[in-house]
């Protein structure tokens, strides 16, 4: 029984060692891009925290809890479309402005199907 729990605590600072990279690549990275991929990170280290919560509760006696399960997998599924959303806003503003930043001191690149210009 405590190689087991042990499992589950290697796993839980496993996904707190995660959040806290996702978080930290979140709030110091300014390119937009690097921003989305440490949102997912931190999003990985919640699934997988779920899933710490819910081998703790079947290690615990009290059966296999599906909900944390049905979280995990619901998340993911809106984790892939909310990041196919970014990554297709992040294109359209990289075609308009010419550049992948929010910067307003970028340089962006000159656009031949601009009018007046």
């Amino acid at each position: 029984m405590d190689i087991v729990m042990g499992t589950v605590t290697v796993f839980g600072l496993c996904a707190a060692a995660v959040v806290g990279l996702g978080l930290y690549g979140l709030i110091t990275n300014p390119h937009p891009l690097r921003k989305i991929i440490a949102f997912n990170l931190l999003g990985s280290g919640v699934f997988l925290l779920f899933g710490v919560v819910g081998r703790r509760g079947a290690l615990a006696g009290m059966g296999s809890d599906p909900v944390p399960q049905a979280l995990v997998i619901t998340g993911v599924v809106v984790a892939f479309s909310a990041t196919a959303l970014a990554i297709a806003l992040l294109l359209r503003l990289f075609r308009t402005a010419g550049s992948a930043t929010l910067d307003s001191d970028a340089p962006t690149r000159p656009r031949s199907d601009r009018c007046g210009g």
